[in-house]
């Protein structure tokens, strides 16, 4: 099965650190599929927090995940240190599309990469509501 090469480093705008665990390890002696999710998700909630855009008691806005999915390329494992980068592919009216590459620390090539996709929606009623204008700024900086 070929696919298109994974996204270069340069094209992602924010990094979060994580520290593998001796836990993250599967029996096959590299990290199990399921804590790249983990990862995905504390990065770009990590981030949201980080901006002031996510505040898990507070805001009106919540984002539902619609979408995600990772790709791998090479494995991971414990001990080894990673890094998320973060880059918004695609903003629209009330979604954001985020792109993410998970690099062992220092190295040039994705060892895997995913994207994870919210729908932002009014806490109360869980319909979708558009993204204002301090929202779209702060997104736009990670385009």
């Amino acid at each position: 099965m070929s696919r298109e090469p994974f996204r270069p480093r340069s094209d992602y705008r924010h990094w979060t650190p994580v520290l593998t665990r001796w836990f993250d390890n599967d029996v096959f002696g590299h990290v199990n599929n399921t804590i790249y999710y983990i990862w995905l998700d504390t990065a770009v909630c990590g981030w949201l927090m980080e901006a002031g855009l996510l505040e898990v008691d507070g805001e009106d806005l919540i984002g539902l995940v619609v979408d995600t999915g990772c790709a791998y390329a090479s494995p991971v494992s414990f001990p080894e240190r990673v890094e998320i980068g973060l880059r918004v592919a695609k903003l629209g009216n009330s979604s954001v599309t985020y792109h993410l590459g998970v690099f062992v620390e220092g190295a040039e090539s994705a060892s895997a990469q995913g994207h994870f996709t919210h729908v932002y929606v009014d806490r109360i009623n869980r319909r979708p509501a558009k993204l204002d204008q301090r929202w779209r700024e702060l997104l736009a900086q990670l385009t």
